[in-house]
Parts: C-alpha cells; sequence; structure tokens
C-alpha cells in the first residue's frame, strides 16, 4: 500500500521489490501455463513408456537459435525497465542491468545441463534442457536485476538452475503434461526471483534490494 508519503509501504516487511517483471509477468504466466496443462490434461500416449521418444524435441538447432533470441530480447526488456536513460546514474543501472541479465543464465544453464548430464537419468547431454535453464536464469533474475551485484546474480541464476530442474521433474513425476516446461521456467522461477530480491542486494549501497 502508499503510505502518507506516497512511499510504498508493506505490513508484513520491507516493500515487494520487482524491477522488472519476475513476478508480475512471468509469475503469473507460469500460473496460467500450469493452469491450462491441468485443465487440458496430457497429450495421447504421453506417458506411455513405449512412445517416449515421440515427445522429445525434434528439432534443436530451432530451439537454441529461440533461446538466443529470448535471451537478445531480455537486454531491452531489463535494462528497458530502467525506464530514463537521462542521467550517468542511469546509465549505470543500466550497465549493471545488462551484466546481471548475461550471468544469471549462463550458471543455470551449466547448471541444469551438468546436473541432466552426470545426476539426472538419463544421463544424456541435454541442449534443450540447457536451453530452458537458461531461460530459468533470466527469468530468476528479472526481479533483482537492478537491485543485486553481479557476484549475487551468479548465485541467483545457479539457484534458479536447481529451482527449474526440480519443478521440472515435479511436474514429470505428478504426470502433468507441460510441453515447454513453461510452468518450472517461468513460474517456479519467477517466484524465485521474487524472493531472492529479499535475499540479495544491499539497500545501504544504494542499488536496492532487502538483502
Amino acid at each position: 500500500y502508499t503510505d502518507d508519503d506516497g512511499e510504498s509501504a508493506s505490513l508484513v516487511g520491507p516493500a515487494l521489490k520487482d524491477f522488472a517483471g519476475s513476478g508480475l509477468v512471468h509469475m503469473v504466466g507460469g500460473i496460467g501455463a500450469l493452469c491450462g496443462a491441468v485443465i487440458v490434461g496430457p497429450r495421447l500416449g504421453r506417458w506411455d513408456p513405449a512412445k517416449q521418444e515421440e515427445f522429445d524435441g525434434h528439432n534443436i538447432p530451432l530451439c537454441v537459435l529461440g533461446t538466443f533470441f529470448l535471451w537478445f530480447g531480455w537486454y531491452g526488456f531489463n535494462p528497458g525497465s530502467t525506464l530514463s536513460m537521462k542521467s550517468q546514474g542511469d546509465g549505470h543501472l543500466a550497465g549493471l542491468v545488462a551484466v546481471n541479465t548475461t550471468l544469471a543464465p549462463c550458471v543455470a544453464g551449466l547448471i541444469v545441463f551438468f546436473l541432466r548430464a552426470k545426476v539426472c537419468p538419463p544421463r544424456l547431454l541435454d541442449v534443450g534442457g540447457f536451453c530452458n535453464g537458461i531461460l530459468g536464469g533470466l527469468v530468476s533474475i528479472t526481479a533483482g536485476c537492478g537491485f543485486v551485484k553481479p557476484w549475487e546474480a551468479i548465485i541467483i541464476g545457479c539457484i534458479g538452475g536447481f529451482v527449474y530442474q526440480g519443478t521440472s521433474m515435479l511436474l514429470t513425476m505428478l504426470k502433468i503434461d507441460d510441453v515447454v516446461d513453461a510452468v518450472p521456467v517461468h513460474c517456479a522461477c519467477g517466484l524465485w526471483g521474487l524472493l531472492a530480491v529479499g535475499f540479495f542486494g544491499n539497500p545501504d549501497e544504494g542499488i536496492g534490494g532487502n538483502g
């Protein structure tokens, strides 16, 4: 709510901060995807062990190309959320946002790639999972990209990779057919992005955050 001075305030601690939309954009969309997947139900034969190969990605190069398109667009989405470029401070903030928008997805993608190659059955070099890990890292840092330092963005991205992979496995266990893993990427990582702003960022250093 807004207090008597016109400032945002919260009844339960520091006010919610979401720099570029981890919650407002991504988590809301992810919840919509979850509702859609549950209501529509799985595709025919999706959970038949003999037909699993039919549901694997069929064009990995296009998957990678699409991921690069999305990542490139994020450099407009996140730095553009500074909403102005009229001062030196605005430029520094946009630069910080761009750096964080680079580091977090790099780490998240590598975490998912490693988990699927070495830990999670069937232990394959999963490029599609790598791409979704990148997107999960991008969503994870979207709320705090203007509030945290680069080393904090690396940690946020690292945890975001685990959040994505764990949620993806949970949906499989529950037999919820999420065709492109929209729920793990957008809903789960969006929620983590919102929570991360409460753990990272030091408001005393003038860059926001609630950590």
